[in-house]
């Protein structure tokens, strides 16, 4: 079995959405991407773009006939992060299987986070009234989510400093670090299948000197999507700057790319005030510091 990894951006947005003649290039759906590792498809987050992600796997589904099954891992419930989750179709099929990671919020569960965004008389449909299978489980820093490790299809969760992680080539391991540069904080996931390893790390800061923490869980990694909401004028405005607003600029992306070591760079959570032809401008400049730099952009493959 090969350990390729393929990603796969189907939201790139922050905040809320912005469609529109000057972000349809780019795209104006909120934080979604997945990642399909052998046969397992992981997502991350399930803002907007997880719509256009539903769909896709449905027109799969009604070709091959196989049954959905995904696992879904919240990086936080900000709502750019779950306002697509009632509208991904999968859920309302009896055959779908979702297993649903994230952290507890303010004291509250996850589930009991998404299934107020669809209570009455917001939304039609309760969360109990789904008809897939869902499974869903807290989850605490320094746990890992081990996948296809010969004890079933279902994920397990292992505690790093406890459980012997399997070191198998067809085994997807996610490991999760919890960062504080976000209000209520926010889960940053490493993916790894092989030598190949994707971080996830929206919705986080720069600190001096770097986020140390976050520059050790990335080391080395095949590929870092990074926060780079702001530009260094935004983040340092007098009138209402952005410090503290837990984003970063595509400088602190850089900076914990190349401190990290990692092969490729993915700036991501884009302002949505941000023009297509701004954020060009911004990774041709990202480009001349780290050239393994890219812009997310819907519909934007990678191949590890």
């Amino acid at each position: 079995m090969t350990d390729a990894l393929t990603v796969t951006f189907w939201g790139v947005r922050g905040s809320y959405p912005a469609p529109g003649p000057l972000t349809a290039r780019v795209g104006g759906n909120t934080s979604c991407v997945s990642v399909l590792a052998g046969k397992h498809l992981i997502v991350l987050d399930a803002g907007t773009g997880v719509i256009g992600l539903g769909r896709f796997l449905v027109a799969q589904q009604q070709m091959d006939g196989k049954p959905i099954t995904a696992t879904l891992l919240v990086s936080h419930t900000h709502h750019d992060h779950t306002q697509g989750f009632p509208f991904f179709t999968p859920i309302y099929s009896p055959s779908t299987t979702l297993y649903v990671f994230g952290p507890r919020t303010l004291h509250e569960d996850l589930e009991q986070v998404l299934s107020r965004a669809m209570l009455p008389p917001v939304f039609p449909v309760s969360f109990d009234q789904l008809p897939c299978m869902r499974v869903m489980r807290n989850l605490n820093e320094g746990e890992a989510i081990v996948l296809n490790d010969g004890n079933g299809n279902e994920p397990r969760v292992l505690v790093e400093q406890r459980d012997a992680l399997p070191i198998s080539p067809d085994t997807v391991l996610i490991r999760v670090l919890r960062s504080h540069a976000h209000p209520q904080g926010v889960f940053v996931y490493r993916i790894e299948q092989g030598d190949q390893s994707v971080v996830y790390a929206t919705d986080t800061e720069g600190y001096a000197s770097g986020d140390q923490r976050l520059i050790k869980f990335v080391r080395g990694a095949s590929l870092l999507i990074h926060d780079a909401q702001y530009t260094e004028s935004e983040y340092a405005n007098q009138t209402m700057p952005k410090q503290g607003w837990g984003h970063s600029t595509w400088q602190m992306a850089v900076g914990v790319a190349k401190a990290a070591g990692v092969k490729k760079l993915v700036l991501f959570h884009h302002e949505p005030e941000h023009s297509d032809d701004m954020l060009g401008q911004l990774e041709k400049d990202a480009h001349q510091v780290f050239p393994s730099t890219l812009l997310a952009y819907e519909g934007l493959q990678i191949e590890l």
